[in-house]
């Protein structure tokens, strides 16, 4: 049991900039749904003709834990255990040796660790639990796929930390996510951004290089942008950071998953829609990576078509903060 002093060290204290986004996020969140009851009682369940989420099946093997695999975690910071990332986790530690820790340099450790997070987990909103529920499950929120990078670079002796922000996004993740639920899309409109996210980082040859885990390449075709490399920031691709709130920390803080969990009890059905639109993107992105000749010409036709287009903003009132291309 951690004493106060060495939670705080560990960053399980929320920053302040954090908290003041956390309360503002509950809030706000408590208030949408105090003042749409009707919807809220209309949408808190799925109805019997609506489609219903299907928990996509673990694509891969739970390699087996043997007694003496090694654990590269210490007391350093940013190297040790913290808040739902245990990197000495027996599915934690016979997942890196099955990857190639203690086998492989750093950089291609961390990448091969990146690119397993990014293509083998799924997106699914649920509540937050420990680095090794979220590997056997094979799904999970953004910061619970970060969690897993982290993990699996600290078991293998690399430094890895959280990157947060408060982001919006492109045009075609609104309406497809938030325009999946009346209540989330009102959620969303009420704060201005739609919650916090994160890319893990790893400490590589004496500087952080960024690993942004969350969306498979699947999810990322079917929001027309490339397919996001080990290195490479999502930042200005993918989502865009409210000025002023992106930090760095050691730990995932306590309260991060108030809202996940605060949606889950109130209104599942609306988690569930959001849940059934994320698999609809995978399937829409996997057709278009098919018909463009796989995942490295779309990748290219992607960058390609990007690299000719400019980035604005919309800020009206009816759409709260989004980005069109």
């Amino acid at each position: 049991m951690l004493n106060f002093r060495e939670m705080k060290d560990r960053e399980y204290i929320p920053h302040k900039t954090y908290l003041k986004l956390l309360i503002g996020g509950g809030l706000s969140l408590s208030k949408v749904l105090l003042t749409n009851l009707g919807d809220l009682k209309k949408l808190r369940t799925i109805h019997g003709s609506e489609e219903r989420y299907v928990r996509p099946k673990r694509p891969y093997e739970l390699p087996p834990f043997k007694e003496g695999m090694r654990c590269g975690v210490t007391e350093e910071k940013y190297l040790r255990p913290t808040l739902y990332c245990n990197p000495c986790a027996p599915e934690v530690v016979a997942l890196a040796h099955h990857l190639g820790a203690f086998q492989k340099t750093d950089y291609e450790f961390a990448k091969t660790a990146f690119e397993f997070v990014k293509e083998k987990l799924d997106l699914e909103i649920c509540p937050m639990d420990p680095v090794e529920e979220t590997i056997r499950r094979g799904t999970g929120t953004c910061f619970h796929l970060i969690s897993v990078f982290i993990a699996l670079c600290r078991c293998a002796g690399i430094k890895a930390r959280y990157k947060t922000f408060a982001m919006n996004m492109i045009q075609t993740w609104y309406d497809s996510m938030v325009g999946s639920d009346p209540l989330v899309k009102k959620w969303y409109d009420q704060m201005g951004f739609f919650m916090m996210e994160g890319e893990g980082e790893a400490f590589i040859d004496g500087k952080w290089v960024v690993a942004h885990v969350g969306p498979t390449a699947e999810r990322q075709a079917a929001g027309g942008i490339p397919i996001t490399k080990f290195g490479e920031d999502s930042l200005g691709v993918w989502f865009f950071a409210l000025p002023g709130t992106t930090e760095t920390m050691e730990s995932i803080p306590y309260g991060l998953g108030a809202g996940a969990n605060l949606l889950k009890r109130i209104a599942p059905g609306s988690m569930e829609r959001i849940n059934i639109s994320i698999q609809h993107q995978n399937k829409m992105g996997k057709k278009i990576i098919e018909d463009a000749g796989g995942k490295e010409a779309y990748d290219a036709m992607a960058r390609k078509k990007r690299g000719s287009k400019a980035i604005t903003l919309d800020l009206s009132d009816n759409k709260g903060i989004v980005f069109r291309e």
